[in-house]
């Protein structure tokens, strides 16, 4: 969805994001942003590898029983 908007979607968003923050609190909101998605990322790579895991500890049950 983000891959669409574009650059002049972008400037826009920077635009609204300056009158409705202000130019002193936007690096603050860009940080927070910016830890939020790395939680994110974390959160979802801790969730793949879990199923990852547990696919992989069936399979070798699979084998053990035939």
């Amino acid at each position: 969805m983000l891959a669409n908007i574009g650059i002049p979607g972008l400037v826009l968003i920077v635009i609204i994001a300056l009158i409705v923050f202000g130019p002193s609190k936007l690096p603050e909101v860009g940080r927070a942003f910016g830890r939020t998605l790395t939680e994110f990322k974390s959160a979802t790579k801790g969730l793949v590898s879990d199923d990852e895991e547990t696919k992989s500890q069936t399979t070798l049950e699979k084998k053990e029983i035939n």
